[in-house]
């Protein structure tokens, strides 16, 4: 049965991805109960999430049928068994949500994958997530695309793909705020690994975004980019985030900084998320969650984002 279903969506996704130039992309998402994986292949590696569920198995029982299915990924998907990254994973509610920045291993192992024509620095042992969210392929393109010449703001920043892309991209400038240095300092490797090096027009700012923005001057930024946790009470954060309660005010103090006509691109991977277009003060409020949906994620994407923009003056 996995087997059947694994060949199935591989077979379309290999396809769709190789006319696009793709190396990375996600090739299976929990299809079958039975059988809770992610996987996603990041050129000759596989990244494979175990979610954690109640299996019924003793525990050398669950490693036998692990390795079993390791196996068949491997002849599957044509990719070494040492090449498969394994991870654990719990579901879990938004108020019970680790830390973002909790750090899973000891060893750090980096290498380098392209998305195009850019280099990014991935990491599949160490951390909750590899570095480059891959559901954010098609909105990093849309964003590059837009920001020639504009002053970029790069909010809850992460590995700084985005900052990358508005670099990449002809921005005037781009700044990258985060909360997390380890975070910081990788999307300052990622920028050396674009040969992308200029202090003058790339700042890494290490805050607290909502304390960050009080901080902002009207007008400072054209576009500003944001993908917020769902829910943070980091020790680090003078305030506890909750996106569903915060998003008002995180979004009108975006709005406050950006110039006339300027541009938000605003998402949250809290799946109940509502947003509250009433009290937001924007000339327009797109939801572009569709547009910016990857081949490999349709029907599986678990995030909204919007593009909503501030009032010409």
């Amino acid at each position: 049965m996995f087997e059947n279903r694994l060949v199935k969506v591989y077979k379309h996704k290999s396809k769709l991805a190789k006319r696009q130039q793709i190396t990375c992309y996600r090739v299976y998402d929990h299809d079958l109960p039975e059988f809770p994986f992610c996987i996603e292949l990041y050129d000759d590696k596989i990244y494979l999430a175990e979610y954690l569920r109640r299996h019924g198995m003793e525990d050398e029982e669950h490693e036998a049928w692990l390795d079993e299915c390791l196996a068949l990924i491997s002849r599957l998907l044509n990719v070494p068994e040492d090449h498969i990254y394994v991870r654990q994973r719990k579901r879990m509610s938004h108020r019970g949500q680790q830390d973002q920045y909790e750090k899973l291993g000891v060893e750090k192992e980096f290498f380098t994958v392209e998305e195009n024509n850019l280099r990014f620095l991935v990491n599949l042992t160490d951390y909750l997530d590899t570095g480059l969210f891959l559901d954010h392929r098609t909105t990093r393109k849309m964003v590059q695309e837009q920001c020639e010449g504009k002053r970029v703001l790069n909010l809850f920043c992460y590995t700084g793909s985005f900052s990358v892309y508005a670099a990449a991209g002809k921005a005037a400038s781009v700044t990258s705020v985060d909360l997390s240095k380890t975070y910081l300092g990788w999307g300052e490797d990622n920028f050396a690994a674009n040969q992308l090096s200029n202090p003058a027009k790339y700042h890494f700012i290490h805050a607290d975004v909502k304390q960050y923005l009080k901080t902002l001057q009207p007008n400072q930024f054209d576009l500003v980019v944001m993908d917020p946790p769902t829910f943070s009470n980091s020790k680090r954060m003078k305030d506890i985030l909750d996106i569903q309660r915060d998003h008002v005010e995180l979004i009108n103090d975006v709005l406050a900084t950006l110039t006339s006509g300027g541009v938000l691109y605003f998402s949250t991977n809290y799946t109940k998320f509502i947003i509250d277009a009433e009290n937001i003060h924007a000339t327009d409020i797109k939801d572009i969650t569709r547009a910016t949906t990857p081949f490999d994620f349709e029907g599986k994407l678990k995030r909204w984002c919007y593009k909503i923009i501030k009032p010409q003056a």
